[in-house]
């Protein structure tokens, strides 16, 4: 999910509905854990640029260590999908894979659970909810849970209990037992979820199919309805309450290699999701470039952006706000996981079009263009209605700090949009601009265009490297296809 847009008259109206109060999440964490977890993700389509609140500077320890890792997973149609399996006995639950915010969520209560304005997903609900009644080791977390303190962003740790109702004496002598009182969270688009904090056992599959880790008291939020928000979402973010600061990998980092979109509907391969020390290890040959921090927002992964070539053209200067930060925190380039589509600030976005209007030569499908809302697409010559493979179109590359590129993997960039017809196939780009380039990043990588290609989190060295991959190759050789 993508960092902060103004969406206020949305999220005051649904606390006024549901009677909540709003607070804020995040908060760095500096677990200790040397080891690895290894994950599967699933490729989809979601295109979302969520809000999340501001952080706080708590430190938090690991609950567990844990072994290296391998879960099994599942596909949807929108986003890149982990499996959590929580309680006892054990609730399997599918949520995003969300680098842009940090509180793990899971919709709970199969019939109660409600979302308003997702008819897309009522008629076709494939996606489970958890039952914290059904599982023997739920418990709601305590007001005095410093996990509490946190979804509740207060710099004054006797609020949460306050707020849950206890005694003035108590809170003088941090006696009360409250559970934590409800909170709400944002995001972009209006999504808004509410809920609790709860605590659980999580299970993880090692790397060897027949061992199982149990990570007790495991703190995610259990959601009892949303707004536009009808999955669940794991945080990779770096504050406390996120899944690899609970597991406690964030002193080491994590890699993941999305699978290319084609393979979204085939329930056979997930992409590798790799946590800990091995996310780490034979990256010679990988481009680093400096993990930019943010006053604003020292949660989220930033990079800086120097450059974008078209083809053998290089676009308009990129303005000096991808990389690098004003006096406020705002500005970079946000690695969010959890937001498909690269989004770029004007007037930079407008000066890419036009270089590659002036290069590309086939027809526009200007009628395609009203449909899907994406700036440009062409008709691009196909052979016996097949989808060529070659380069018809012009490669993007970017250029990060450090002299570190990434060319975009073909069908990354633009897009087949329909099945060929008349031997010709409307191909679109799919990067949008920045709806509010003054405030949070200037602008964000999103996850389809992170396609075909390994991105690596090392959260030691303060960096983050990049290397094509073919993804379904590496899936393979890691034991992520079924047979």
């Amino acid at each position: 999910m993508a960092i902060m847009l103004n969406n206020t008259t949305t999220f005051l109206f649904f606390l006024l509905v549901n009677s909540l109060l709003f607070y804020s999440i995040q908060s760095l964490a500096r677990p200790r854990n040397p080891n690895s977890l290894i994950l599967g993700l699933t490729p989809a389509s979601r295109a979302s640029l969520p809000t999340h609140p501001k952080a706080s500077t708590s430190s938090r320890k690991k609950l567990t260590d844990v072994l290296d890792m391998m879960e099994p997973l599942r596909e949807v149609r929108d986003g890149y999908l982990i499996s959590l399996s929580i309680g006892t006995p054990p609730q399997v639950i599918q949520v995003y894979m969300d680098t842009g915010s940090d509180l793990t969520w899971a919709p709970c209560g199969n019939i109660s659970f409600d979302c308003i304005e997702c008819d897309d997903y009522r008629n076709n609900r494939i996606m489970a909810s958890f039952s914290p009644s059904h599982s023997s080791s739920s418990h709601r977390d305590s007001c005095t849970s410093p996990f509490c303190i946190d979804v509740h962003s207060s710099d004054n740790p006797l609020d949460p209990c306050a707020m849950a109702g206890c005694s003035l004496s108590t809170l003088v002598k941090a006696t009360c037992s409250w559970p934590c009182p409800p909170f709400a969270y944002t995001y972009g688009a209006g999504g808004v979820v509410s809920g609790t904090l709860t605590r659980d056992t999580l299970r993880v599959h090692g790397r060897n199919h027949g061992v199982i880790q149990e990570i007790p008291r495991f703190c995610f939020g259990c959601v009892g309805s949303t707004y536009r928000e009808p999955i669940g979402i794991a945080g990779f973010g770096r504050g406390a309450l996120s899944l690899p600061s609970q597991l406690g990998f964030l002193r080491k980092g994590f890699s993941h290699c999305f699978l290319a979109f084609k393979y979204a509907n085939n329930p056979n391969i997930s992409s590798p999701l790799i946590i800990g020390d091995i996310a780490l290890t034979s990256k010679d040959d990988m481009q680093f470039t400096p993990m930019l921090k943010s006053t604003m927002y020292p949660n989220y992964y930033y990079v800086g952006l120097e450059a974008i070539t078209v083809g053998n053209v290089s676009a308009t200067e990129v303005p000096s706000s991808l990389r690098e930060f004003d006096s406020l925190g705002n500005g970079g380039m946000l690695v969010d996981s959890g937001t498909t589509y690269t989004h770029l600030p004007e007037p930079f976005y407008s000066q890419v079009l036009s270089v590659l209007q002036s290069i590309i030569n086939y027809p526009r499908a200007t009628d395609m263009e009203m449909r899907t809302g994406f700036d440009l697409c062409y008709k691009v010559p196909c052979q016996n209605n097949s989808i060529l493979t070659g380069d018809l179109l012009p490669s993007i590359t970017f250029h990060f700090l450090n002299n570190a590129s990434l060319v975009l993997s073909q069908g990354s960039h633009f897009y087949a949009m329909s099945a060929p017809s008349n031997s010709t196939v409307v191909k679109c780009l799919l990067f949008q601009s920045m709806d509010d380039g003054d405030y949070g990043p200037a602008g964000v990588l999103g996850s389809f265009q992170q396609q075909d290609v390994e991105v690596v989190y090392d959260m030691e060295k303060e960096r983050i490297g990049f290397r094509p991959m073919d993804c379904a190759s590496a899936a393979s050789f890691q034991g992520f296809n079924k047979t």
